[in-house]
């Protein structure tokens, strides 16, 4: 089994929240997570239909029967429960609750308005590649592999291929989670659009591109992107722009929670399809953002991560704000260094009134590097960046 990285700061703070929320996609490991954590503690899902049933019509039978230590999984499915959590952890000291749900944005609206000041949110990811190089499953040799494998924990632990588990992954959960988030009639050209944003990864967002590609209004591109971002399936990088003037692009960037699903919707089949793509760079730095995205959320903490670019194209992958001072990365898929790797991270310091603390280039060869423009990092060995 996997040793998931945010169990210890899950742990820390039983007994000092009464309610625990652990919230990410689907089949990133949740269930098995707060089973683990608590295996004695009675677990009810409410993806079960006769559960889900009988909560929603008294959910005050399932506290007087089973008591005020619960696991209660897929609680989007029942917000209703959330207001008598809040009575019973404000009347009852000893109470402890563990909430998990696959829905960001709805299920989060619902903890704030009944549980704010009560509850600890945790963001549980797939695998990262930190997790699974201390595990005893094969380590993979290229970056291309765990691109286009992804990293959910189905297919480590039962030994899937890619191509057997995103398409089910898709049909499976995507399509119902976008029926009970949001009323989609023509699934198909949904499932289209998801594929047409897979091709735009790592790209700013123009709403009219992804309109026009899809054949939908600018309106129902909106409305989508909000769907699969509750859904977990992708997140946007907001721009960096404070302290800098109006010639600074303001608008998000695309990326998947997992490259092996933007694979799978590429209609990638083997490994070898990532290597000859001609947006690998974009796939590489998806994955590279995602896993300092995941060593975060991992120690309980929100990323503070951002992108920059000016009207005239000098661009900063990544920026890490540090409370009030600047990380600057850059990311790049080539295995051989360049000087020219360092070329906006030169640019940018000249024009930043911001202290830069460091700054790094994580490429896609083997060895770390200390150059007189910054630090080449190997993506093998990203958490040393971190640490």
């Amino acid at each position: 089994m996997v040793q998931r990285k945010i169990l210890e700061e899950i742990k820390s703070l039983k007994g000092k929240y009464p309610v625990l929320t652990i919230t990410g996609p689907r089949q990133s490991g949740k269930t098995t997570l707060i089973k683990s954590l608590f295996p004695d503690w009675p677990y009810f899902s409410m993806e079960t239909p006769d559960v889900r049933e009988k909560v929603n019509n008294n959910p005050r039978e399932l506290f007087d029967r089973h008591g005020h230590r619960l696991l209660l999984d897929e609680v989007q499915r029942t917000p209703n429960i959330l207001s008598y959590l809040q009575t019973i952890v404000d009347e009852d000291p000893e109470a402890c609750f563990i909430l998990s749900g696959s829905q960001n944005l709805l299920m989060l609206e619902n903890i704030s308005q009944s549980l704010a000041g009560r509850t600890a949110i945790f963001y549980l990811l797939p695998f990262s590649l930190e997790e699974l190089m201390d595990s005893n499953f094969s380590k993979e040799d290229k970056y291309e592999n765990w691109i286009f494998n992804g990293f959910y924990p189905r297919i480590y632990d039962k030994q899937l291929k890619p191509s057997q588990f995103y398409p089910n992954y898709i049909e499976t959960y995507i399509q119902r989670d976008v029926r009970q988030i949001k009323n989609i009639g023509n699934l198909n050209l949904f499932i289209r659009f998801l594929s047409i944003c897979a091709g735009h990864v790592g790209q700013t967002i123009n709403y009219s591109n992804l309109a026009n590609a899809a054949g939908i209004s600018l309106v129902t591109v909106k409305s989508w992107l909000s769907v699969l971002e509750t859904s977990f399936v992708i997140y946007q990088l907001n721009p960096y722009f404070r302290n800098f003037n109006k010639r600074v692009t303001k608008s998000t960037k695309l990326y998947f929670y997992d490259t092996g699903l933007a694979c799978s919707l590429l209609r990638m089949n083997n490994v070898e399809a990532v290597e000859t793509y001609y947006q690998k760079g974009a796939l590489f730095e998806n994955f590279i953002i995602n896993e300092i995205s995941k060593a975060y959320f991992n120690r309980g903490e929100r990323p503070p991560i951002y992108y920059w670019k000016d009207s005239k194209n000098h661009e900063i992958d990544l920026l890490l704000d540090l409370g009030g001072k600047l990380l600057p990365i850059e990311i790049k898929s080539g295995r051989t260094f360049s000087t020219a790797f360092f070329k906006n991270i030169a640019w940018f310091q000249n024009i930043s009134d911001l202290p830069i603390i460091d700054c790094a280039v994580i490429y896609g060869g083997d060895q770390d590097w200390e150059t007189e423009h910054g630090k080449l990092i190997s993506w093998r060995n990203l958490n040393e960046l971190l640490k």
